[in-house]
């Protein structure tokens, strides 16, 4: 009988699974639809929980060389006025850091050390799963165009409209549409603030914006890749296509007043070569994610909102717990439903809290509070104290308070 895990998907989640997995000792095999790996999307950010893990993978210095340090969290009103600001990662107090990094060079640094630690090949591209069976004795993973495969256990890794989950919720809808649209984009730009600032600034009902740098000293005059994301609420989404080119005109008036004196936010915005237009969405939580020998991670089990900066941080902490679990119980259903037991509950909490209470709902407060006026004092609008509560209270739910995090044993 094969001892083999099938990872279903080679993003994020998918490769920290397989690199988890050889840790562990565990034999694996990455399977991914598309026919080349390429280092697609914009910026994402690792706190300080996901950090560990990575780091525990021994890929801190990896990340270090394509990624930036973030040291604060800062909070603006669309007026430019300072509403809360707090330390990040090390800066904090945490053991580790927190990153702002571009997703398609993280993805990069796992691939590379999945070929280089598990052989290259380790990761097989262009095989599009399109169902999975399951017996006593294991698995048979199903292909568009190529043989099937077997193994001890399947993983599905592969993403919000994952193979694997639509087999097992056949009658789930689409993604839940939030209410809100996103443009994102990237631009070469001096450093800002303290150089390691991820900034939030503005509320929905009359734009929102989120900024932060992704790469440092891009070029010799040592300026930075900038992320931003603006969000507006709108009644529809553009969902005509997934992520879709999009238009200044759709989005720029709402920010056009911008010019701060930390940062032109219009000139931000235009100076980027390539902006793209996503909905934001995410499912309701399943029930559970393991049926037998077949279970799910990441966004395949989770998709959430990008409202905490978690999404890729959760499905790091899914391989890992779930690469523990294998390891402890051996390669079989009992690990998967330990993971089942502990990874739904965890994110199901995540996945509703951000919708109803992320960290952005500071800005929420203010915004409301205050009438979108400008304030002489912000403890007049909310007092500091309430926004530090909005914000120790994300860290409790997503996993990364600080004295529970430095307590908690290691999954591997």
């Amino acid at each position: 009988m094969s001892n083999e895990v099938i990872i279903l998907g080679a993003g994020i989640g998918g490769l920290t699974l397989a690199l988890s997995l050889h840790q562990a000792g565990i034999p694996c095999r990455v399977y991914e639809a598309v026919p080349e790996l390429k280092p697609l999307g914009v910026g994402i950010n690792l706190l300080p929980h996901a950090v560990r893990e990575l780091t525990e993978l021994g890929l801190l210095e990896a990340l270090d060389k394509v990624g930036v340090r973030t040291q604060e969290a800062v909070f603006f009103s669309e007026h430019g006025q300072l509403v809360f600001r707090e330390a990040a990662g090390q800066h904090a107090g945490y053991d580790w850091p927190q990153f702002s990094i571009h997703r398609g060079d993280l993805q990069t640094v796992l691939y590379e050390e999945t070929l280089k630690r598990l052989g290259p090949d380790s990761v097989v591209c262009g095989r599009r799963c399109t169902h999975v069976e399951q017996d006593e004795d294991g698995v048979t993973v199903h292909f568009a165009d190529a043989p099937p495969v077997r193994g001890a256990v399947a993983v599905g890794c592969d993403g919000i409209h994952s193979a694997l989950r639509k087999q097992l919720y056949p009658n789930e809808g689409p993604p839940r549409y939030s209410g809100v649209n996103m443009w994102r984009g990237t631009a070469r730009w001096k450093p800002f603030l303290s150089g390691g600032s991820m900034v939030r600034a503005g509320w929905l009902s009359v734009g929102k914006m989120v900024i932060y740098p992704i790469r440092n000293d891009i070029d010799a005059e040592g300026n930075q890749l900038v992320n931003w994301v603006a969000e507006i609420h709108a009644p529809q989404p553009a969902m005509r296509d997934w992520s879709r080119a999009g238009r200044l005109e759709d989005f720029l008036p709402a920010f056009a007043d911008w010019h701060f004196d930390w940062l032109d936010v219009p000139a931000l915005i235009l100076a980027s070569d390539t902006i793209l237009e996503y909905p934001m969405v995410d499912q309701d939580p399943l029930p559970r994610w393991t049926h037998g020998r077949l279970t799910l991670l990441g966004d395949a089990a989770h998709p959430m909102v990008p409202r905490g900066s978690n999404g890729a941080g959760q499905a790091i902490i899914d391989a890992r717990y779930l690469a523990g679990a294998l390891k402890k119980t051996g390669v079989g259903t009992a690990a998967l439903e330990d993971y089942d037991r502990v990874r739904v509950k965890a994110t199901t909490e995540v996945v509703l809290t951000n919708r109803s209470n992320p960290p952005d709902a500071i800005l929420r407060e203010v915004f409301e509070r205050s009438g979108g006026k400008r304030f002489d004092n912000i403890d007049e609008v909310v007092p500091v104290a309430e926004l530090q509560a909005i914000s120790d209270n994300y860290k409790r739910v997503a996993g990364y308070d600080p004295a529970a995090l430095k307590a908690r044993a290691s999954y591997l």
